[in-house]
């Protein structure tokens, strides 16, 4: 009876042990955590304000005290880092009509409903990159399965109207002045030395003649 209940012991013991480990990789897998890794990874620090797309893999995040933002798609495998400066716009567009829409220096255009998606509500971000010059958050599809914890239609138009909101406030700050580049003094031209003067060797008086010198005359 000891040995069965040690059995069933090491059994229980070893079952808790996986269900845990697998909680574990669960966790640490899931998608937006690998996403804000990504995020923190790139931009030095935890992002001081972000937004993840559910089910796309995608997110945003900004880091006000370096004046950068990213942006992680392919669950947080890939990002690219921008400049503030770089971010010129965001729009809210709702089943392919912008809704509402923030530009940098222009008045911002107001969301008039937060209802009225039936298939798409997404948020672009718009940058002055001609290589990478937008970027799609797509937060709520009509495919989208009713999980807990992914947003309505309704919740993803609140949430991308908030973002137009932040948006315009960071538009409001002072562009961070770029330090003006450093330029070296040039070396000054390598001159000739000035050819020295030529020696002139001291005056050396003639050899003595006694014949020449009156008080030698005999």
């Amino acid at each position: 009876m000891g040995e069965m209940t040690r059995l069933l012991l090491l059994v229980v013991v070893g079952g808790l042990g996986l269900t845990l480990a697998g909680a574990a990789a669960a966790w640490s897998m899931d998608e937006s955590r690998r996403v804000s890794r990504g995020l923190r990874k790139v931009l030095g620090e935890a992002p001081h304000a972000q937004l993840i797309a559910r089910g796309r893999g995608r997110g945003v995040g900004f880091n006000f005290s370096k004046n950068l933002l990213a942006v992680a798609w392919d669950g947080g495998a890939w990002c690219l880092i921008y400049g503030v400066d770089e971010l010129i716009g965001a729009e809210l567009v709702a089943d392919g009509q912008v809704m509402g829409r923030v530009h940098r220096g222009e008045a911002r255009r107001a969301l008039d409903s937060l209802v009225g998606a039936e298939r798409l509500v997404r948020l672009r971000l718009l940058f002055s990159d001609p290589a990478h010059p937008d970027f799609d958050l797509d937060l709520w599809m009509a495919a989208d399965p009713a999980r807990r914890g992914w947003p309505t239609a309704a919740e993803a138009m609140e949430e991308a109207n908030r973002w137009l909101a932040r948006t315009e406030a960071l538009f409001r700050r002072p562009l961070p002045r770029r330090l003006a580049p450093v330029v070296a003094a040039a070396p000054p031209l390598a001159t000739e030395p000035e050819p020295e003067p030529p020696q002139v060797a001291d005056a050396q008086p003639p050899p003595f003649d006694p014949e020449d010198d009156e008080r030698f005359t005999f």
